[in-house]
Order: C-alpha cells, then structure tokens, then sequence
C-alpha cells in the first residue's frame, strides 16, 4: 500500500489547547501487538527456543517417529485417528510393545470413530499384554446422544519429554503406499519439535487422555523450564477443542494480517461464508493467495462440495491448485515468507467447531521458506483451476481421472460427521445465495440447489399423502432426545454435576483467556529454563 510522506520541513499545526497527536506505535509494539492478538486468538502463548524439522510423507515421518521411539527410555505418548492392522500399523505396534516391556511407560490413543474396522480388539488386546496402556476417545454414549460428533483428529507422537511430533498422518498403510504394486503414498505433512514446547505436546495428550478415563499424573508431564532450549524457533502448539474456536479465530487472523502471500494446503477445504471472504478480501488487496486442494479424494462428496465453492474464490483472483498424486491429505498454511501453520486441523466446520485437533504455528522465516519451498514443488504436480471466457470453473489442462483404490471406501464411512457438516454449510451458502441473489452460482453449486429441491419437494408430496410417515422420525427423535437427557440428569446427579469434556475444555479456555486479558503489556516467548507457564490452548 502506499505510504503518505511528509516534508521534516514543516511541521502539522496544532490548534492551541488540543491534546498532542498520539505517536504512531514503533515497530517493535507493532510486533507486540500481533503477537498478543495471535496468543489471544488461538489460546495458545508463543514459546521459543525450540528446533524444528519439516517432515514430508511417510517415507520422513514414520522413520522420524520408529527412531525417536526406539531411543525412548521413560515414556511414549502415541495419539492417532487411525491406527490400523496392516503393515504400518503392526511395525508401530511391535515396536511400542517391545518398548513397554522393557520398562517404558507407553500410552496409546485412538479414536473411536477413526478406528472403526482398521483393527480388531485382538490387535489391542495384544498390545495391552505387552503392557501398553491403551485407550479409546468418545464410543458412542446413551447420554450424549449427538456427543459421537466430536472427534480426537490430533496426531501426534512425544517420547521422554524430549522430542514430539505433530502431523496430519495416521498410522496405515495408504500413507506409505506399496512401491512394489505401483501404489502412490499420500501426500502428507508433519514436523518434528525438540524444545520447551514439548511440554505443551505433553500437555496437550493429556486433554485427551483424561476424557476417555483417569488422568495422567501430574508428576508425569514436564514444566517448560525442565526441558532445555534447543534451538532458536518461537512457535505455539494450538490445542483446540470442541467450542473454543481456536484455530478457526486464528485462521481468520492470519488471512487478515497477511500482507505479501497466503499459501494453503487442505484435504477437505469446505469454508464457511466468512472465512471464503476473508481469503477473498486478502486477494482483493494484492495478497497471493493459493489453495492446494486434492484431485481426487477419498471423500467424494467433500471434493464435489469444495468444487462448488470455487467460483467466489477465483472471481476475487484467488488462485486455486488440484494435486494430481495420490491423494493430498496434508493441512499447511505459510504467510508472508514468515509464520507457518502444520496440524491435523482441516479448513471446515468440523474441524473448526467439533474436533480436539492440534497444531503447530511457527513464527520463523527459515521454517517458512521451507514450507514455502514444498509448496512450490507440490505445484509442480498440481493443475490449476481458472474460469474460462464463459466464466466456467475449468482446469488450465484437464486431466483424465485418476482410478480410486478400493480401501477408500470405508473412510467415507467413518467420516460421516464431517460429511454431514460439510454438506449442510455448502448446500446451506448456495440457497442463501440463490434467495438472496447476491452473486452467480456455478454448475456444481447449481446441482446441489437442485438436490435440495428435490428432497424438499419430495418431503412435501410425503407430507401431504402420509402425514404419519413425516411425524415418526420426529417422534422418534424426540423420543431418543429425552431419554439421553434423563439417562444425562441421572449421570450428572450421581457425579455431582460434573460437566461434559466440551463444557470443561470452554470454562478452561475462558480462565486461560482471563488470564491473558489481565497481562497488560504481551511478554515476551516463553523459553527455556526459568521461563514462566502462559495459558495453554
């Protein structure tokens, strides 16, 4: 933007009894600033002096994660979405219960709904007999009826409170592919921290560890001033969890403050109305903002709802990329060649609003520049998507499909709940759109207007013929509503009116976020020894 100069020569007049003209804030309470406003919008405190390493695809983060695990002499936290029996899955689980009967604490983490027919209760039964602690997040509930929608989608692995990983990967096979069958790996990012933020890693297990049965002890999770810098890196470990909104405040932030370039990266890109403008606001003001997006996904109904969101996007001059590999299951942002985001976090509701996700937000250029390096190397593997003179949403050169693999299929199964949520907040933006006739639809949005139609207008013909067959699942919800809120008041009687997980993870994030309003002047990244506590997200 351009800069209004004025001559040292002549001064602005003051008019006499008019207070001073305040001073423009320097360039270090601007950063101060920035970095208050990021620590306040993700509930997370910037902590320095850590090393990083960027880790691209299984083939450089399972081997980081079997050799940090095989040099573990304490303790392996091991969280992950998926966790199957297949090759990868019994190399991990092998190696974790050789580690637990040499004397090592290991603690395991799966997700219910994730792990849905990746492994059977034998393959967990044997690792408990080795002495693995395992545990699993959120099965479904009598009392908590809607309460299977939130999801542990975190991964990530720490060991002795020395080195942690934080990634989109989870343990399976069609992350490593099969070489010897001609089969890609997916593309995917991680990254390995050595630092005083392990500790947040730590902590950030424990969240969810202590929701699905006793909590850790204290004694077991490390303070930052007990483990010693290790490099130069301030970073915040972003730990959100269902109704904190985290990641979402801070997507939104740094979409905002972006000045030179935005370049994401997104499995399941389906934003919400707000978040499209504010990417469309940052292009409208010179920002170059891309979005890497898969060419073809193991969720098809999430591809063909992130198709239909294009048009907005690429009329503000937003530039949008289909990765041509495998599928592209990796979620990164870098900004202005500085700040760096890498997680499990997707751009959409599901993640935004009802997952515990985790991730890593770096604030260093040389971390930035490599992320920003592997971007550009992914678009070389990548088509773009243009509109065409007709104003058509077109690739620049189309490609012949790619054949899905078979095992596809039962992940679109267990993704239901972001599914459901990423279909309702498209097919909702593109009625609102039409009624309100505030912009163009494109093809893809006009046939989820039509599928809309369809439903509605069926709806009414049953409704009018057979009233009864309209009411039953009515009925029958309420019926299931009331009987999980009395089997609910029963559960709550008898603990003495203890919260849900996402009732204690809000009334943590608004003590931490008290906290933080009564620091005044934002201090300085936490580092090393001596360091104080800030409030964790």
């Amino acid at each position: 933007m351009p800069r209004v100069s004025r001559s040292p020569a002549v001064p602005a007049a003051r008019v006499p009894g008019a207070p001073a003209p305040r001073r423009r804030p320097g360039g270090a309470s601007l950063r101060l600033l920035a970095e208050q406003a990021f620590t306040r919008a993700a509930g997370a405190p910037l902590v320095g002096g850590n090393a990083v390493r960027l880790l691209r695809d299984a083939g450089e983060n399972f081997p980081a994660w079997l050799e940090a695990i095989s040099g573990a002499r304490e303790s392996v936290l091991f969280e992950a979405y998926i966790f199957a029996d297949d090759r990868v899955g019994r190399e991990f689980a092998a190696l974790l219960a050789e580690k637990a009967r040499a004397g090592v604490r290991v603690r395991v983490l799966q997700d219910w709904l994730g792990g849905l027919g990746e492994a059977s209760r034998g393959f967990w039964r044997r690792l408990q007999d080795a002495g693995v602690e395992v545990r699993t997040f959120n099965p479904p509930r009598v009392d908590s009826p809607l309460g299977w929608v939130g999801r542990d989608h975190r991964k990530s692995v720490v060991v002795d409170d020395r080195v942690g990983f934080v990634t989109g990967l989870c343990v399976a096979e069609r992350w490593a592919g099969d070489p010897a069958r001609g089969v890609e790996p997916w593309r995917d990012t991680g990254m390995e921290v050595r630092g005083p933020a392990v500790a947040d890693l730590a902590r950030a297990f424990a969240q969810v560890w202590d929701e699905a049965g006793a909590p850790l002890p204290e004694e077991e999770l490390p303070a930052p001033d007990q483990i010693p810098a290790a490099g130069e890196v301030a970073l915040r470990v972003v730990a959100s969890e269902p109704a904190t909104s985290g990641l979402y405040r801070l997507d939104h932030l740094v979409a905002a403050m972006a000045r030179r370039s935005l370049w994401i990266t997104d499995a399941y890109f389906v934003g919400t109305a707000a978040y499209v403008q504010a990417l469309r606001a940052a292009a409208q003001d010179a920002v170059d903002v891309r979005l890497l997006v898969p060419g073809e996904s193991d969720l098809g109904l999430v591809k063909r709802l992130s198709v239909a969101g294009y048009r907005p996007l690429l009329e503000a001059g937003v530039r949008i990329f289909e990765w041509n590999g495998a599928m592209l299951h990796a979620k990164t942002a870098v900004a202005d060649g500085r700040w760096a985001r890498v997680g499990s976090s997707n751009l959409n509701l599901s993640s935004w609003l009802a997952n515990w996700e985790l991730d890593v937000a770096i604030d260093d250029d040389g971390f930035a520049r490599q992320l920003e390096a592997a971007y550009e190397e992914d678009l070389a593997r990548a088509t773009e998507i243009v509109l065409d003179a007709r104003r058509r949403v077109q690739p620049v050169h189309p490609l012949p499909k790619r054949p899905r693999p078979p095992p596809l299929a039962r992940r679109r199964r267990r993704e239901g709940s972001a599914v459901a949520a990423a279909g309702a907040l498209r097919i909702g933006n593109a009625v609102g759109a039409a009624l309100g006739g505030y912009r163009v639809l494109g093809r893809a949005e006009a046939r989820l207007l039509a599928i809309a139609a369809a439903v509605l207008l069926a709806l009414a013909v049953v409704g009018a013929a057979w009233p009864r067959v309209v009411a039953m699942p009515f009925a029958v919800l309420a019926g299931w509503l009331g009987i999980s809120l009395v089997a609910r008041a029963w559960r709550l009687r008898r603990q003495g009116g203890a919260g849900t997980a996402v009732e204690r993870s809000g009334e943590a994030v608004a003590e931490a976020r008290r906290e933080l309003a009564g620091e005044g002047e934002p201090k300085p990244p936490r580092a090393g020894p001596g360091a104080e506590r800030g409030a964790r997200g």
